[in-house]
């Protein structure tokens, strides 16, 4: 697995050509994070960051160590403003951005499910980031409250070894055959963003309106087998583990396995999938304000996007960066009519009732 970000000649020439966007670099910056300041007035949706020197600034990731070290790293290389990192499944990281209303301990959360995101706009700050007019408008949310990271198709992972090529579910409906039965790795979507975004996919590819896509559920939940999995990393472990046949994942974690020589394979369900942005949002009173619209800036730079998407085969979402090669473009793989609204606004009751399938209540 690919860890370095760049080296060389490229940095020299990535940190020049990011001075302005990202600030001076400083070594000498200071450990320690919080606090409850207010943000400056005129602060909201400005567009733009005052490039400072150093300091500090806190981040909440439910994102993986192989994509948030590396990251940092650059950033802190970049801007010498130290980073204090806090990670956690996005359902845990999000309700303590809740409880921490009066006394917010974080700057930014990074990078949660955008239906997460905004399920909890009302704890975040609006700010539109300087290069906002290159962003895809599908993936941008127009009040500002939270910033695209990048685009996570889902996908259905299996692992070859234990599934042989006439096996291979190319479906939704295919997970539902007895023969995977206790054989499919999901993560608890009270707990896991992505997992929250897959069971919102499933239920429209099926009919959110009608029930079929409740009844989908309640047969994928049986056929779970009552294997509930606490986090979407330990998904992305176990099929390569072989501790389970298939997986409900991320497309870029799949690809990192692939790409490091498991023996893995992925599908596009037939009835469609989502790729819905995870994203970044600014903490409500977060201490530091300024250093958190200058990640949000970074995050999506034009150089940043291109080098996340080459490095960790995360799709951009930025109108101006080249499909990452090998893989089919986004345009080309059948997504559902992904209903962001609804699945913000009904986040709690969707999660009640699959929990209450998953403990026999329905």
């Amino acid at each position: 697995m690919k860890t370095k970000w760049v080296t060389g000649l490229t940095a020299t020439v990535l940190m020049a050509a990011m001075v302005s966007a990202c600030g001076t670099g400083n070594t000498n910056s200071t450990s320690g994070a919080g606090g409850s300041t207010p943000a400056p007035a005129g602060y909201a949706s400005t567009g733009t960051s005052t490039p400072v020197k150093g300091g500090k600034l806190t981040l909440y990731s439910p994102n993986a160590a192989e994509i948030n070290n590396p990251i940092i790293k650059e950033f802190q290389d970049r801007t010498g403003i130290e980073v204090q990192l806090i990670t956690g499944g996005t359902g845990e990281l999000l309700k303590r951005v809740q409880a921490e209303t009066q006394n917010p301990l974080g700057d930014v959360f990074w990078a949660g499910g955008a239906d997460s995101l905004e399920a909890y706009k009302q704890y975040f700050e609006p700010y539109k980031v300087k290069e906002f007019d290159k962003l895809l408008p599908a993936y941008v949310d127009k009040t500002y409250h939270w910033t695209p990271f990048n685009a996570l198709p889902m996908v259905i992972m299996y692992n070859k070894e234990l599934v042989p090529d006439v096996d291979v579910p190319k479906t939704w409906n295919d997970l539902l055959d007895p023969k995977w039965k206790g054989k499919i790795a999901y993560a608890d979507p009270a707990k896991s963003g992505s997992s929250y975004t897959q069971l919102v996919t499933m239920l429209i590819a099926f009919g959110k309106d009608d029930g079929k896509g409740w009844d989908y559920a309640k047969k994928l939940v049986g056929n779970l087998n009552g294997k509930i999995l606490s986090g979407s990393s330990l998904v992305q472990r176990a099929v390569p583990d072989k501790e389970f046949a298939l997986g409900i994942t991320l497309e870029d974690a799949a690809l990192r396995y692939i790409e490091g020589g498991s023996k893995i394979g992925i599908q596009y369900p037939a009835e469609g999938t989502s790729a819905v942005p995870d994203g970044a949002a600014i903490i409500k009173g977060g201490k530091n304000p300024e250093q958190a619209k200058q990640f949000l800036d970074f995050l999506v730079s034009k150089d940043a996007q291109e080098l996340i998407q080459k490095e960790f085969k995360r799709r951009s979402v930025r109108s101006d960066v080249s499909p990452v090669e090998g893989l089919p473009q986004t345009k080309d793989i059948k997504l559902v009519n992904y209903d962001f609204d609804w699945a913000a606004q009904n986040k709690n009751d969707i999660i009640k009732k699959f929990t209450r399938m998953t403990t026999g209540q329905e």
